[in-house]
């Protein structure tokens, strides 16, 4: 459509009439499946393609339209599909284009084994708007099937990522560090980077999460992939006055203690994920049964509105919690939250240790402890984060 003296174009997101006023909901994260048609070793959350008690549980196409016409009613503007693998749903095309038509920009997780050559022609007439992220396990057959555990799945996915790239559909890729694929490290960013056309070099997953549903042997699996603190630090600080840079924003908006307060993120604020199954969720990875709101029995409105404020005052008695999390300025650094306790302990108030061992090994770095300091033993943050800003104080 081109300029007139009636018509101008703009970017929805920048459109005047928003001025003022702020959505109830401007994203909107949806799980179409727990399921996937890989089995990496490090994943927190995929069920076999074929399970068919999943699969049989899952939101029907309908139940998911419904979720995303009320999720616009309320000013969403980004659906992201995520899973599991989402195109392992047989009604992911009908979804996609149902929720371009209501306006709303696509944002898709995949692992691009089961993109065809439709389906690209398809994203290439309308495009999803957002990027679309690719996770890929290693840049060679023997690397990538030892993360997934699925027999063809390389030859797949750079299947997949070639059709994307010969219809010049924009997307990312994104790691995972791990045994298998450690030394290739700098093959997969320079192809990241000459052949994708990515501007930086792609993020890793290292700290992994665990299965939200608690799953204890796969679990154990995961936490023996895990880097220790220190390797993660390497990892981190490759491309050093970038990290820096990164760390000193980073400092100058979240170094400070968390007080009793559980929720000190922004989850539930302006959005929300939904799983599979219709629980509307402040984080897709906090299913603790306090935080979770029946979609069912209610409305993206009434979670957002009546559920989620309640659940954000959420405190804690907890004396462990109270001794270390409350008083420690890292707190923002280690990414503690009710997730992660959730993840790792079944609780929403309990510290994550190894955690603490990557934010501690980053401070030491940065100047911000010394050896043998515990964080929440400190009393002159203030003044430490000032130094290391460049200033004479912070607040």
């Amino acid at each position: 459509m081109s300029q007139s003296a009636y018509v101008s174009r703009q970017v929805i997101s920048k459109a005047g009439f928003r001025e003022g006023t702020k959505p109830l909901l401007s994203r909107l994260d949806i799980e179409l499946t727990e399921r996937c048609n890989n089995n990496c070793l490090h994943c927190y959350i995929n069920l076999p393609q074929d399970d068919l008690e999943a699969k049989n549980k899952e939101l029907s196409t309908d139940e998911i339209k419904n979720i995303l016409k009320e999720a616009v009613s309320l000013g969403c503007l980004t659906v992201r599909f995520t899973g599991g693998e989402p195109l392992l749903r047989a009604d992911f095309e009908e979804l996609y284009l149902f929720a371009r038509r209501l306006g709303l920009k696509v944002l898709l997780f995949t692992n691009a084994t089961l993109i065809t050559g439709h389906l690209a022609e398809l994203f290439f007439r309308i495009p999803p708007l957002e990027k679309i992220e690719v996770s890929v396990y290693g840049m060679k057959k023997t690397s990538y099937e030892a993360v997934t555990r699925a027999p063809g799945s390389f030859e797949a996915a750079f299947r997949g990522i070639n059709l994307l790239l010969e219809k010049h559909i924009p997307f990312v890729v994104k790691g995972a560090l791990l045994p298998s694929n450690k030394v290739e490290i700098g093959e997969f960013e320079n192809w990241a980077v000459t052949s994708i056309g990515m501007d930086n070099p792609p993020s890793y997953a290292m700290f992994f999460d665990l299965r939200c549903r608690r799953e204890t042997k796969k679990n154990e699996l995961i936490k023996s992939l895990r880097v220790s603190s220190e390797e993660g630090l390497k990892v981190l600080i490759r491309e050093q006055d970038k990290y820096l840079k990164g760390m000193r924003e980073f400092c100058s908006k979240f170094a400070r203690p968390g007080g009793d307060l559980l929720f000190t993120c922004g989850a539930g604020c302006d959005g929300g994920c939904v799983d599979a199954y219709g629980n509307f969720q402040a984080c897709m990875m906090l299913r603790h049964p306090r935080t979770v709101y029946d979609l069912k029995n209610g409305s993206l409105r009434d979670g957002l509105t009546n559920f989620f404020p309640v659940m954000r005052e959420m405190r804690t008695d907890s004396r462990e919690y109270l001794i270390r999390c409350a008083c420690c300025f890292l707190k923002g650094l280690c990414e503690q939250c009710p997730a992660k306790s959730w993840m790792e302990y079944g609780t929403i108030d309990t510290p994550v240790k190894y955690l603490c061992e990557i934010a501690h090994s980053q401070a030491r770095f940065l100047g911000l402890l010394n050896d043998g300091e515990k964080a929440w033993e400190i009393r002159d943050w203030k003044e430490r984060i000032g130094k290391f800003m460049g200033k004479k104080a912070y607040s």
